[in-house]
């Protein structure tokens, strides 16, 4: 009896492996099936859905990898306005001896009955532009201030034809040159008026003079001014009293004895602004 019992729990565990292992097997196939069936098909492939929701391991290579480029730091964008220049200007002591006449010419400036015509010539080689100069020339002689206020002189620019006088700008060595077929020592430093040139040393046209307190450009028709006063007949005159304007026909260059430096003949109100005649 003992015995039969041993042998229905032998069978009994038997049974119990066979189906352990039969559910085994047959979830094992089942799942797989399963697996399979919920992956999906893109294109023909299985895997393609996956793939694009990662970024790709790009292929192994012997090469490295070149470095990215360094990204350029900004450039700012150019100034519009150039840098100012501190340089003096380059004054050419000795020129080339010829000269070019500007090719500008201008109307009649002043109502007085004596008309005299006068052309701009400029030295080559000093770095002045003819015309340039010719129009402040013009510029000068056509100011209410200047000798058209006299109401006896009328002044015309000209580029050819007849002509009265003749404005020069001329280096140093050059204008002392032409100075002294007059007799005039101007020491490479000042203008002259000598037959019929006016003569502006280089210098004093691009520098003006230490002695006046004022804008080159009112230098200039200074310049003008007292050499033109001289074509039309005045005489060097010097300072009035202290304070006072020095009068155009003063040698300002040489200093101002108490006057302050002025370009002027005439006053804006039309007053001649004179001073004691120089012996």
């Amino acid at each position: 009896m003992r015995a039969a019992r041993r042998s229905i729990r032998r069978r009994r565990a038997r049974r119990r492996a066979v189906l352990a292992v039969g559910c085994v097997l047959a979830f094992g196939v089942l799942g797989t099936a399963g697996y399979v069936a919920l992956r999906p098909t893109v294109a023909g492939r299985a895997d393609d859905a996956s793939l694009q929701a990662r970024p790709l391991t790009p292929p192994l290579t012997d090469s490295p990898s070149p470095a990215p480029s360094p990204t350029p730091s900004p450039t700012p964008p150019p100034s519009t306005s150039p840098p100012a220049s501190s340089a003096p200007p380059q004054i050419v002591g000795h020129g080339s001896g010829d000269f070019t006449s500007a090719t500008a010419s201008g109307g009649r400036v002043g109502s007085g009955a004596t008309l005299r015509r006068y052309r701009v010539e400029v030295e080559d080689g000093i770095g002045i532009d003819p015309n340039g100069a010719a129009a402040a020339v013009q510029a000068v002689l056509a100011d209410p201030r200047s000798w058209t206020t006299d109401r006896r002189d009328s002044f015309q620019l000209v580029s050819s034809g007849s002509y009265d006088f003749t404005v020069k700008i001329a280096s140093p060595d050059t204008a002392d040159a032409i100075c002294a077929t007059g007799g005039l020592n101007t020491r490479g430093e000042v203008n002259c008026d000598v037959g019929k040139q006016v003569v502006v040393n280089s210098k004093r046209w691009l520098t003006g003079s230490p002695e006046f307190d004022g804008p080159l450009a009112d230098y200039r028709a200074l310049i003008i001014n007292h050499e033109v006063g001289h074509r039309i007949g005045h005489g060097h005159e010097t300072c009035p009293g202290k304070g006072k304007p020095a009068p155009a026909m003063m040698q300002q260059i040489y200093g101002l004895k108490g006057c302050t430096a002025n370009a002027w003949p005439y006053d804006a109100d039309g007053s001649y602004l004179s001073g004691p005649a120089v012996p």
